[in-house]
């Protein structure tokens, strides 16, 4: 039970990724604008309103409001599941100290922000989310929408955070990657490493398959080579980029990816950024 209740917590700032994060996140400020000015004239006889299908509910947006003790008293989402509860009481305890950073909020900071990994409730992945919310009185109004795609400086940090895990234990690495370890896995970055000596992939961030296979005889959805340029090009550089069509695990979509390419000792560590 309790797992089901820290599952719809996580519902509190659901939505589905977008093709175009900063167009979603100005779609969920304007309804949080929208819902805050609608509280202000109507008190909590709001709350009704934005718990039930109506006007506060824009495609995979939604109002939520909890009060500053912690209790949910609104929800248009899944999480409606918690209308009543302490919900302080039911999250892990790394996002505990952020959630009472929210409840302390002032009317005066007005519009604020707040970002951590959540669980998709539509798709199963691990995501970032970002929620806009507000306090008015004793009540913060809040609406979120999760941020699919990795930024390239994101790709860059966790590149940078897999070779130094690779060049201090590689078997370690290779088997955690494998298991999917979240220590490799961020939004839609993922691992994948190839034996320089036999060119085959050792490991892989989410396609357990490709483990084994030769990877230059990888080629993309529409036939064209990756794998056999990407070892060419790693013939006569230590590091480099390659620009390519792929899969993406999040939005399902193929779209084009960047890859970061770095040799650690005889292995090739891959990941990379994708845009649409």
């Amino acid at each position: 039970m309790i797992r089901r209740i820290a599952l719809a917590f996580g519902l509190l700032f659901a939505c589905l990724a977008h093709a175009d994060p900063a167009l979603d996140a100005m779609k969920a400020r304007a309804l949080l604008d929208r819902a805050v000015d609608y509280y202000q004239a109507h008190g909590d006889a709001a709350l009704a309103v934005f718990s039930r299908q109506g006007e506060f509910i824009e495609e995979d947006r939604y109002v939520f409001v909890v009060d500053t003790h912690g209790v949910m008293l609104a929800s248009g989402g899944p999480s409606a599941v918690l209308i009543g509860r302490d919900v302080s009481q039911v999250l892990e305890p790394e996002l505990r100290d952020a959630f009472q950073k929210v409840l302390a909020t002032t009317e005066q900071q007005g519009v604020q922000t707040a970002e951590y990994r959540w669980k998709n409730w539509r798709d199963g992945h691990v995501e970032r989310k970002e929620v806009y919310f507000r306090r008015v009185g004793e009540r913060i109004i809040a609406v979120g929408h999760y941020l699919p795609r990795a930024t390239p400086e994101q790709a860059h940090q966790f590149m940078a955070r897999a070779v130094k895990a690779m060049e201090a234990d590689a078997a370690g690495s290779i088997k955690a990657i494998n298991a999917l370890s979240p220590d490799f896995r961020e939004d839609d970055l993922y691992l994948f490493v190839i034996d320089l000596q036999d060119r085959r992939y050792v490991a892989h961030g989410y396609n357990l398959r490709l483990v084994g296979v030769d990877f230059a005889t990888i080629d993309d959805p529409e036939g064209k080579p990756v794998g056999a340029p990407i070892l060419e090009l790693m013939t006569k550089a230590d590091k480099g980029d390659y620009e390519y069509r792929w899969k993406n695990p999040v939005t399902g979509k193929v779209e084009y990816k960047h890859a970061l390419l770095r040799k650690v000792g005889h292995y090739l560590v891959v990941t990379g950024y994708y845009s649409d």
